[in-house]
């Protein structure tokens, strides 16, 4: 048997663990015990799923959704998990700051942050326009770089903290008609594994999860041909649903992955391997 474990091989046996018995799980949730969350979102499942599955191990948790359509949602979902919710455009430095001042203000420092806000535009790319261009990488990698500045004044003062961010299979694999989000979504994996190294002796762990095809809001375009066509190319014979992606994100996150950091893992149901 080998000696090191891969991380999911890591996630897999904490899963199994946790589901297996309730000793375990309140374990778990001690080792967890007074971190907050700071959430962001890539369509509504997503942060539903990821706020709720780690509120089951936390305290105080936060989550944003920018989108005025979503508020009634997001104050829903922070009341049902005993959370608060809270509203900015993450490619603006001063709104974070903002939203973390509220935060800390009203639940403590931030201890855990997932970065999993994300915009997507579907086209060829000799359609592909500045505006837009800009607009993706604003979100999707400025937004993740915003976040993380403004956290890591508390997590260095600590010398202790855990970033997760959200990638994709396309920052993997590239995908067609999705160059700037691939684009992007590569350059989420690159700082990733950049800032592990960095600030890995400081005691911040930095690790990121590749979704691969999940319903989520980001694509409902999809037709149910698209979806039949997706699961005919994924060995295990289904999509992917948003709690598959936010019990991973939970893991690693949290202190069972204590040795993990620079990693990508990822969740797409073998579709890449």
């Amino acid at each position: 048997e080998k000696a090191e474990r891969t991380a999911y091989e890591a996630f897999v046996e904490c899963k199994n663990n946790m589901q297996s018995e309730d000793k375990e799980h309140e374990k778990h949730n001690r080792s967890l015990k007074k971190k907050e969350q700071e959430l962001s979102r890539n369509g509504f499942g997503s942060i539903l799923e990821l706020s709720q599955i780690i509120g089951k191990y936390t305290e105080r948790r936060a989550a944003n959704d920018e989108k005025r359509e979503s508020a009634e949602k997001a104050e829903a979902l922070a009341a049902e998990i005993g959370g608060r919710a809270y509203r900015a455009d993450v490619s603006q430095y001063d709104e974070v700051c903002a939203m973390f001042d509220s935060v800390e203000r009203e639940l403590g420092p931030v201890e855990v942050l997932v970065n999993n806000a994300a915009i997507s535009v579907v086209g060829v790319f000799q359609d592909c326009t500045d505006e837009e261009w800009e607009k993706i990488f604003g979100v999707n990698v400025k937004g993740v770089f915003n976040c993380c500045k403004r956290a890591l004044s508390n997590m260095l003062n600590k010398q202790h903290g855990s970033i997760v961010n959200i990638s994709s299979i396309w920052g993997v694999t590239g995908g067609s008609c999705e160059c700037h989000y691939s684009a992007a979504k590569a350059a989420v994996i690159g700082y990733t594994k950049s800032m592990a190294k960095e600030l890995g002796p400081s005691g911040i762990r930095v690790n990121c999860v590749a979704p691969g095809a999940v319903k989520t809001d980001m694509n409902a375009h999809l037709s149910k041909e698209d979806w039949d066509g997706i699961i005919e190319e994924t060995p295990v014979g289904r999509i992917g649903a948003p709690e598959d992606i936010a019990e991973a994100v939970a893991f690693l996150a949290g202190e069972k992955a204590s040795y993990i950091t620079g990693a990508v893992l990822n969740v797409n149901g073998g579709s890449v391997i």
